[in-house]
């Protein structure tokens, strides 16, 4: 995934992105406003990398990104 500013975003602040955005969804008021504040970005940054979430799922449902082969394993 690209970087949406100057510096990487670290795992962390991923998980707190996504979890931002479950909170706060489309209808709430001040959404990017929350979401900023919760990961420590700017509006412009959670902004930026949520579109880029959006062509990363883009590809992946329309097949550009194969689903990764899981090892299974048997239980005993």
């Amino acid at each position: 995934m690209a970087s949406t500013s100057s510096s990487s975003w670290t795992p962390k602040q991923n998980k707190v992105f996504e979890k931002a955005l479950a909170t706060y969804d489309k209808d709430t008021p001040d959404r990017w406003q929350n979401v900023a504040k919760a990961v420590g970005r700017s509006i412009e940054d959670v902004k930026q990398h949520y579109e880029i979430l959006l062509e990363d799922v883009k590809h992946i449902e329309d097949g550009a990104i194969p689903f990764p082969k899981y090892i299974t394993t048997k239980k005993r």
